[in-house]
């Protein structure tokens, strides 16, 4: 068996697309870990690199941040910083010292050892979508998310190979109450996928909460937990220049356990940064900074990710815009200012589309692209973002696997064995004549090229014959049918009991207080 069969298995053996041929196994490729042949693209020079890191430091020192926590205050006053009220001020040379001891690439530890990711350096691994507080399908419409829509979404990022985690809530499930919401949504993250887990940071108690989940789940002491980094959580900065008592407890919590925390701030050019884009990135550059020091200054050594969400707002309405020639610029940069501090690099794919229609598919090729070239290693909201990230869209979830297969697919190694390179095969047919039946196609026709989940390649009559499926009816039918092939993965009794004995018990205590 030659080096591209084996690499490229169709379950099954089936390669028709299950939207155009009907019935047909999803043609997925198997599981990889994806990583970029080439160095990344570099759009701004060495020494406008620089000039956006000397701004950060220059806003960092003589504006500085606000640290909304006492502790968070006092720790930095002990480091060294300048602290009046809940501004703090940092000398450039505290800072760069800090970030130095992140490393530059780790393993984050799936409760199933064959999903472990490798972060940074040339690797790449794609999320579900997070945190939409609506969903959408063609059958059901625009609806406010709820436990159900948010297990089939769990499901569907185990069934697809692409998915390599889980980036929070996919949807939010709000029927939960917001006090024991992170017990039973994150319970299920954990029963229903055994992909690497994101918690939010949303107080000390619910990442705690978090924290223990996802060590139980592996079913490992304390003392291993706190070596292999199992649990991710995002750290979005109150732009500009905030950090607030919610997102710094978990920061505390989180570090303080050798867990994951990427720092992102959410700067908008024009709304909570700059108009130029440059200027926002520094802005970003600056929050990310301020955040990945503190990681650093509560334990030394933990694991971090440098966020980039830098966009542009729509100058008419104000909405967010998302897959823009702005954000493709933003994502590109701020991947050379990751690699600057030699950080791995969280980004996204996005888009500003209402319905899963073609703007949504060219605005979240443009962000793919931008993120493959510009060397993103933690790609968030990989399959599902609709609306700005208002809506998870499950035709759309479809449609982003279809993509992030295209890009796998792409990054993988071009075989030039003498077999390949087809000598004997243009000899058989000589001048005039056809492939189709040459030994060489044959020997390889059926796993010869990618076989979409979306795209339809048959003919108009064969295609007007079967209805004239668009891709919206095709994705509708993939997500169904990926439901219907999804299977639990395998979790020990023992380690299941644990879970939920600590779930059931955390709610009986009544999980987190809340007002509401």
């Amino acid at each position: 068996m030659s080096e591209l069969e084996t690499r490229r298995p169709r379950r099954g053996g089936a390669r028709a697309n299950p939207g155009a041929g009907g019935g047909a196994v999803i043609p997925q490729l198997p599981p990889r870990k994806v990583k970029r042949l080439f160095p990344p693209t570099n759009i701004i020079s060495a020494d406008e690199v620089e000039s956006i890191h000397l701004a950060s430091l220059k806003v960092l020192a003589e504006i500085g941040m606000d640290f909304l926590d006492d502790e968070a205050r006092d720790m930095w006053r002990k480091a060294g910083a300048t602290v009046e009220g809940e501004r703090v001020r940092f000398e450039a040379g505290l800072l760069e010292e800090l970030i130095s001891h992140a490393p530059a690439e780790f393993t984050v530890h799936a409760r199933n050892p064959a999903h472990n990711m490798q972060i940074g350096g040339n690797n790449m691994a794609f999320g579900t979508v997070g945190s939409p507080p609506s969903c959408h399908d063609t059958d059901g419409g625009r609806r406010t998310g709820n436990r159900a829509d948010y297990q089939k979404f769990l499901k569907l990022g185990q069934h697809f190979n692409a998915i390599n985690f889980s980036a929070g809530y996919p949807v939010e499930p709000v029927d939960l109450h917001s006090g024991i919401r992170h017990l039973e949504a994150l319970r299920d993250m954990a029963t229903l996928m055994d992909k690497p887990m994101t918690a939010y940071s949303l107080g000390a108690h619910r990442i705690q909460d978090g924290i223990e989940i996802a060590r139980l789940a592996r079913g490992i002491s304390h003392e291993q937990f706190e070596r292999e980094p199992t649990l991710t959580t995002i750290i979005n900065t109150n732009s500009p220049l905030k950090l607030d008592a919610y997102m710094l407890n978990g920061i505390k919590e989180m570090s303080s356990r050798g867990q994951v925390v990427c720092v992102t701030p959410f700067t908008l050019a024009g709304a909570m940064a700059p108009v130029t884009m440059a200027g926002a990135v520094v802005e970003q550059n600056a929050e990310a900074l301020a955040g990945l020091a503190f990681c650093q200054l509560v334990k030394k050594g933990a694991p971090v990710i440098y966020g980039g969400f830098t966009s542009n707002v729509d100058m008419k309405s104000g909405a967010p815009a998302f897959g823009t020639p702005e954000y493709m610029k933003a994502v590109m940069v701020g991947g050379q200012m990751a690699r600057r501090y030699n950080l791995p690099y969280r980004t996204s794919n996005t888009c500003a589309a209402n319905m899963m229609d073609a703007q949504a598919a060219y605005e979240s090729v443009f962000s793919l692209w931008a993120l493959t070239m510009g060397g993103g290693n933690f790609i968030m909201h990989g399959a599902g973002w609709l609306e700005g990230g208002l809506v998870a869209s499950f035709e759309k979830f479809v449609m982003d696997v279809d993509l992030i297969q295209m890009v796998s697919e792409f990054l993988q190694p071009l075989e030039t064995t003498e077999d390949a390179l087809g000598v004997e095969a243009i000899r058989e047919v000589g001048p005039g004549g056809h492939f189709f039946g040459a030994q060489h196609t044959l020997n390889r026709y059926s796993n010869a090229f990618y076989q979409p989940i979306i795209s339809d390649w048959r003919n108009n009559p064969q295609w007007l014959a079967a209805g004239s499926p668009d891709a919206l009816k095709r994705a509708n039918t993939v997500y169904k049918q990926a439901l219907a092939e999804y299977q639990q993965p395998y979790m020990e009794d023992s380690i299941r009991d644990g879970l939920n004995n600590f779930v059931d018990r955390r709610l009986s205590e009544g999980g987190v207080k809340t007002d509401f």
